[in-house]
């Protein structure tokens, strides 16, 4: 897939004074909510209504969508607020009843962007649509498995499409529902700097709380947009109730967020940074230097523990080194998810130096 300025199209033509919102509730839960959240969006920022109508769990049992039915509520809301309407599709039935509704925006979730055979079919069954398309990135962090799915819909000849970043899972303990990982995203506008960019807080955050600085950070990184859920009543919502906000609270983050600028070229700022990154520069330089010199005691003691039959990995020592760099780390103004990260990048290539001496 070529970079192509027709990607933004749909969004530029939307003519928004401020990033696209795509807001409503996790699921629809029936036509009184649908239509009361609907009613409650119409005069904010939010130019579309999003509502989950099929939700497969992790594990059965749980409430897994209303079906069909939800699709003619989001019709008569989309009917009585003029608000363009959106739901996620996971097979080509969905699509088929999603399309056969007038859906506007339909997404394809992350336990869907993981398996190209059923991106494929759900490209097939939407071929040469105008609706818009949108992928979320899928549940693990692979950066060629995510342009592979819009690849796919953009061969099957549909040209309105964008990507969500909803945040990859992780054994790892986190503060997040879904790891952020930001850089992905980022690499992602590098190579693509014209396919939209939306943010999905909720299911990265998996608590209200976390939202709005998920989202000024978003914003920080150039996103085009937000998909928040949202209900009237989160605490009692039939699914991922921690993750919504209230409509009233989304107006307030609205307004609080700060959009700045893409590129600024007054000569003073541009003097000011070039300043700061060639500071930025140099220290890079001597961190390369200085995990060059920590790799080559690493071969020194590959080559001791050859000498003496001892394993690599001695599993205390590794621990004893973590907890004492996070301790510093935190010492230092780092996070301790940054320190984790760092040493653990290091601690790999301290064992694969380490592999390559002992195997000569």
């Amino acid at each position: 897939m070529e970079n192509k300025k027709e990607l933004r199209t749909w969004l530029d033509e939307m003519q928004l004074t401020h990033p696209l919102v795509i807001a409503g509730p996790c699921s629809a839960e029936s036509e009184e909510q649908v239509l009361k959240i609907a009613h409650q969006l119409k005069n904010t920022d939010a130019t579309v209504l999003r509502a989950g109508i099929w939700k497969p769990r992790t594990r059965p049992g749980n409430f897994e969508g209303v079906g069909e039915i939800g699709l003619k509520w989001l019709q008569k809301a989309k009917a009585e607020t003029g608000m363009m309407i959106a739901t996620e599709v996971a097979n080509p039935a969905h699509v088929e009843l999603a399309l056969k509704h007038d859906v506007d925006v339909l997404w394809l979730g992350a336990r869907t962007t993981v398996s190209p055979f059923i991106v494929q079919e759900i490209a097939d069954a939407l071929k040469g649509t105008d609706k818009i398309v949108l992928v979320k990135n899928p549940v693990n962090p692979d950066l060629p498995l995510w342009l592979g799915a819009v690849e796919r819909l953009y061969t099957s000849n549909i040209k309105k499409l964008g990507v969500i970043h909803r945040g990859f899972s992780s054994f790892e303990k986190s503060k997040y529902r879904n790891n952020p990982e930001w850089q992905i995203p980022i690499d992602l506008q590098n190579r693509f700097p014209d396919l939209p960019l939306i943010c999905d807080p909720s299911h990265i955050a998996g608590t209200r709380s976390l939202i709005f600085d998920i989202c000024q950070t978003a914003l920080d990184f150039n996103f085009d947009g937000f998909m928040v859920e949202t209900h009237f009543d989160p605490d009692n919502a039939w699914s991922d109730a921690k993750q919504q906000i209230t409509p009233e609270t989304l107006v307030q983050m609205m307004i609080d967020l700060k959009v700045r600028k893409r590129q600024a070229s007054s000569e003073d700022y541009l003097s000011e940074l070039n300043k700061l990154r060639a500071n930025i520069d140099i220290l890079d330089d001597k961190l390369l230097g200085l995990l060059s010199k920590r790799m080559e005691v690493a071969d020194g003691i590959g080559l001791l523990k050859k000498e003496n039959n001892v394993s690599i990995l001695q599993t205390n020592r590794w621990n004893e080194i973590l907890g004492k760099m996070i301790l510093r780390g935190e010492e230092k103004g780092l996070s301790e998810e940054f320190v984790l990260k760092i040493y653990k990048a290091i601690h790999q290539e301290s064992i694969s130096h380490q592999k390559k001496v002992i195997i000569k």
